[in-house]
């Protein structure tokens, strides 16, 4: 009974040991982010996205729809149709997010020296997803961030990896909650909301517990096709928000006149988690490597999105830092003038953005924990189980951001503890180790430097954010 459980703790965590012969691992090709979702379904259901039609998976995804409802035998299918311009679409649309309200908050706050660190990082993750097409062109049978992890380093980097993307998802949940419990109280301005049985809470508390009960019934879904439209709703917020505050400073009358800060050393470690947090996207590289259609243009892709990412993002930062100085807004929608038509649409934006969000993030946790049940229980009954789950999950969110309502600090510590592991020290390493018998001296020499870099901002970022947060909450109690 025991191995039984632990067989099952390791499928959850998309780990499957194989039966003999013993020297080999079964390698259960699972997603492992919401936006491995993106990317396969918009190879495999591209008429949702690109023809804006309704979406009908026809019968050469067969493969695909067995992933998404527990039926595969352990192995992806994905037709490689993805062109060279859908990838860097896919890609983008992946980094873009929750990392863009914070970019002219950390610039401000770091001063304008630290655009070098945006930039550089920006460089370093554009080499290590290239790092990663690497990997998959050592192997052929890797299909996901999971099993490059296990081909490196065995069944401890599958365990590692997968660790260190579930902890990601999580913790950018509770960001992403916090985001939208500002900006409701933002927009609700005034307003005065109470929920039966629930007196103990505030206004923004009580719209935050609605918008999430709101958005509960998307985790039951099970459809890859409804999913990929929430998804594609995501990107188009993201680019709504980027938008609006370009129109702010055009038509808004706010004036670019603040002076930021030469540097100011000292914040660097608190601001350094926010940069990286941007650029996270490494654990969906290898899945839009796998649908692309000429696997070896991925480093042109990876080159090109991050160049318009980084382009984007540093804009982004010295219009925001220019336009608001040092009352600038960790969510620089929350710094926009209310009244403006812009900043409404904005504030919206970020409010529906996590609302389609949270299908998109739970769907790899689910189709694990599916996979974890007996393949003798019936569909209705493990439905059941997986949204019960994911919405004991959403739960625990909630009641997380409710609790820790401190935006930067968390997604501070999220990029210094878990994203800076996977978008750069991760990638260095499991190409070392790949790649070991041919890797080129200077090769290592900037890999190995890259694994002291990166865990160095690691480290002194997860303290410094640590510190910020257990200071918020003190002082949060206090009052």
């Amino acid at each position: 009974m025991l191995g039984g459980k632990l067989k099952s703790f390791w499928r959850l965590l998309g780990l499957e040991i194989a039966e003999p012969p013993p020297h080999r691992n079964k390698v259960a090709n699972e997603s492992v982010n919401g936006g491995t979702k993106l990317a396969l379904s918009w190879t495999s259901c591209h008429v949702c996205v690109e023809e804006n039609k309704a979406c009908k998976c026809d019968s050469a995804d067969e493969d695909v729809k067995k992933e998404v409802n527990g039926m595969d035998d352990g192995e992806h299918h994905v037709r490689a149709n993805s062109s060279f311009t859908h990838a860097v679409i896919n890609m983008v649309g992946m980094l873009i997010g929750l990392g863009q309200l914070s970019t002219p908050y950390a610039l401000e706050n770091g001063g304008w020296c630290t655009a070098i660190l945006l930039v550089g990082l920006g460089i370093i993750c554009a080499y290590t997803s290239y790092l990663l097409g690497k990997c998959l062109e050592e192997n052929s049978k890797s299909r996901n961030y999971q099993d490059i992890g296990q081909n490196a380093f065995g069944i401890r980097g599958r365990v590692l990896a997968s660790t260190f993307i579930y902890l990601e998802i999580f913790m950018a949940l509770v960001s992403y909650t916090i985001s939208l419990s500002d900006n409701l109280s933002t927009v609700f301005s005034g307003a005065q909301v109470y929920l039966p049985g629930l007196h103990g809470l505030s206004t923004s508390q009580a719209l935050t517990v609605i918008a999430v009960l709101v958005a509960l019934p998307s985790l039951w879904l099970r459809d890859l096709c409804s999913i990929s439209f929430l998804s594609s709703g995501g990107i188009l917020m993201s680019l709504a928000i980027l938008s609006s505050v370009g129109l702010c400073a055009v038509f808004g009358g706010v004036k670019a006149n603040h002076r930021i800060p030469v540097l100011q050393l000292h914040k660097v470690p608190g601001i350094s988690g926010l940069y990286i947090f941007s650029y996270a996207g490494h654990i969906v590289f290898p899945n839009i490597y796998k649908a692309m259609k000429d696997p070896s243009q991925f480093t042109k892709v990876s080159i090109t999105t991050f160049t318009l990412v980084t382009i984007l993002y540093t804009a982004l930062s010295f219009m925001g830092a220019k336009l608001f100085g040092p009352h600038v807004n960790p969510q620089i929608t929350l710094s926009m003038p209310p009244h403006l038509i812009v900043t409404k649409i904005a504030l919206w934006a970020t409010i529906l953005t996590p609302m389609t969000k949270y299908a998109l993030e739970f769907a790899p946790i689910a189709i694990q924990l599916e996979h974890s049940l007996p393949r003798s229980m019936s569909s209705r009954m493990k439905m059941f189980i997986r949204g019960s789950f994911g919405s004991l999950l959403l739960i625990v969110i909630l009641v997380l951001a409710l609790l820790i309502p401190y935006f930067q600090h968390v997604l501070g510590l999220t990029g210094s503890l878990v994203s800076i592991s996977i978008c750069v020290i991760f990638p260095c390493a499991f190409y070392t180790k790949i790649c070991w018998s041919h890797i080129s001296r200077p090769h290592l020499l900037l890999n190995v430097s890259l694994i002291v870099f990166g865990s160095f901002f690691g480290v002194i970022g997860t303290v410094s954010s640590s510190k910020s947060l257990f200071k918020s909450i003190q002082n949060g109690h206090a009052h």
